[in-house]
């Protein structure tokens, strides 16, 4: 064990659980075999290479690195909003895009552990007005690992005079359709779709809204207190703005829910939460205690192999890479001008994630230079952009 004290005017800040964040690092502690200044390097190095792609008066990321036992790295580049000249902090909300998804498996394998639902369940039970050849053939789990062959919503969705479309919005569009893109189970294709459907199961099932079944059993329970689903009345605090660039000025433009009606689908990509808050989520599932380890495996473990050869697919919630170990279980989020990505090794506890602002940075190519500085390696992961293509 290594104790490397930090200088104060360094970038990267140590943050304990419930402590101000207002405070600098003072000390970051690592587990390593490497030397204190081997360590050093690799810190300067991570943090040189944020700084670059990251300034202070443009949008920018919120970052954790994290391993099991010991205390995150936390730290936060940019503007969350650049009217307001706003900086992020670990604290602040970002829409995490489809990150989302792994809080939607989650309240899915919860019910069915209380014995509400079960993965082979067929649609039927749950929209009886929906098409009957879809509805007797698709199963919950194969809304879970995106292998139903439902029809994307988005262009059976009748968006006039729909600013915020949500999850009854997508289900209205494609109740009727009576035939899917391939036999279900047989094929993999990314489905937003068919989370926003699982979350209309969720409140089925639990007799509850989804985002106060969330609430109630996911974010109170891991003490993610800030943790929101968006929502025309939803209280956010510390709202980060995204931002797209203008091909035609190069400038900054908002880019969240008020400009893409799809934005506000809940299931499959509502949640605003930060840094600080998602790294709770995270030591909660490693921990076993306030998710049952059978359940938290269950969503982490391969259920849809995608790639053969890399023995890459789709669990519950998460892309698994199982080809080479440790296994990697990782996911991105993108949703207007927000980008997100969460990048784990459950067995040794390793964690990085990173939340975006700006919709310019790919955050995979960027978890991997980050895992080369630290390890040498990129982290050993079939990329999600292979995975979906």
């Amino acid at each position: 064990m290594v104790k490397f004290c930090i200088p104060a005017n360094e970038r990267f800040e140590y943050l304990p659980p419930m402590k101000s964040f207002t405070t600098l690092l003072l000390c970051l502690i690592v587990a390593t075999t490497a030397n204190s200044q081997d360590l050093h390097n690799h810190i300067t190095q991570v943090d040189s290479l944020l700084g670059t792609l990251y300034t202070n008066n443009t949008p920018g990321i919120s970052i954790a690195i994290f391993k099991k036992g010991l205390p995150p790295i936390h730290k936060s580049f940019g503007l969350a909003d650049i009217a307001t000249q706003q900086p992020i902090t670990v604290e602040s909300n970002f829409n995490i895009g489809s990150l989302t998804k792994q809080f939607t498996a989650m309240g899915i394998l919860q019910l069915k552990q209380a014995g509400k639902l079960s993965l082979n369940d067929k649609l039927s039970r749950y929209f009886p007005d929906m098409a009957s050849r879809v509805a007797n053939t698709v199963t919950i789990r194969q809304l879970l690992t995106h292998s139903s062959g439902i029809f994307d919503h988005y262009a059976y969705t009748n968006t006039t005079n729909l600013p915020h479309a949500h999850n009854a919005d997508v289900y209205a569009a494609i109740k009727n359709i009576d035939s899917t893109y391939f036999t279900p189970g047989t094929r993999f294709k990314y489905s937003n779709t068919g989370f926003c459907l699982l979350a209309l199961i969720i409140e089925k099932a639990s007799g509850q809204p989804y985002a106060e079944y969330l609430q109630k059993h996911i974010f109170t329970p891991a003490g993610m207190l800030h943790t929101t689903v968006w929502g025309e009345h939803a209280n956010i605090s510390n709202p980060v703005t995204g931002y797209d660039i203008d091909s035609a000025t190069g400038k900054f433009t908002d880019s969240g829910p008020e400009g893409h009606p799809f934005f506000s689908t809940e299931g499959d990509g509502g949640i605003y939460t930060s840094i600080h808050d998602y790294i709770k989520w995270l030591e909660a599932l490693q921990g076993g205690k306030i998710f049952p380890a059978a359940i938290v495996n269950e969503a982490r473990s391969l259920h849809f192999t995608i790639d053969a050869a890399a023995h890459a697919g789709y669990g519950y919630g998460w892309f698994v890479d199982a080809g080479n170990l440790p296994i990697k279980v990782y996911h991105s989020g993108s949703n207007g001008g927000f980008r997100a990505y969460s990048y784990t090794v459950p067995s040794t506890g390793y964690m990085l994630v990173i939340f975006s602002n700006r919709s310019d940075i790919d955050l995979e190519v960027l978890v991997g230079k980050i895992n080369r500085i630290l390890f040498g390696k990129d982290g050993g992961f079939t990329p999600i952009e292979v995975l979906t293509n």
